[in-house]
């Protein structure tokens, strides 16, 4: 591989909302869908609601320059710096360089 080719960079994991924060989290996480969508650099950003009431996020972005960018958004990092605020528990979250090679890259 180049040293200077970028991977994408996959971000997934669960959160679990607090009950009493339960809809403040999901309209929070619903609004961030489109508007990260059309970021520079995203490939993918998908939210699942599981049966358990847990929250599934998917992101797949260009670079790590890329996803560094999208953390800079205020309402993301309003929620991430009180995360334990609105959750029961930390987030169980995952964070990996794609081996797999990705089609629009």
């Amino acid at each position: 591989m180049n040293t200077t080719e970028r991977m994408p960079i996959a971000l997934y994991g669960f959160l679990r909302p607090r009950s009493e924060r339960a809809a403040e989290v999901r309209a929070l996480l619903s609004s961030l869908v489109e508007s990260t969508r059309r970021e520079e650099g995203n490939l993918e950003y998908h939210l699942h609601e599981q049966p358990d009431g847990r929250f599934f996020l998917y992101e797949v972005w260009r670079s790590q320059e890329d996803l560094d960018q999208h953390n800079q958004y205020p309402p993301l990092r309003e929620f991430l710096a009180n995360v334990l605020d609105y959750l029961e528990e930390a987030p169980e979250a995952y964070f990996d360089t794609m081996t797999s090679p990705y089609p629009s890259v």
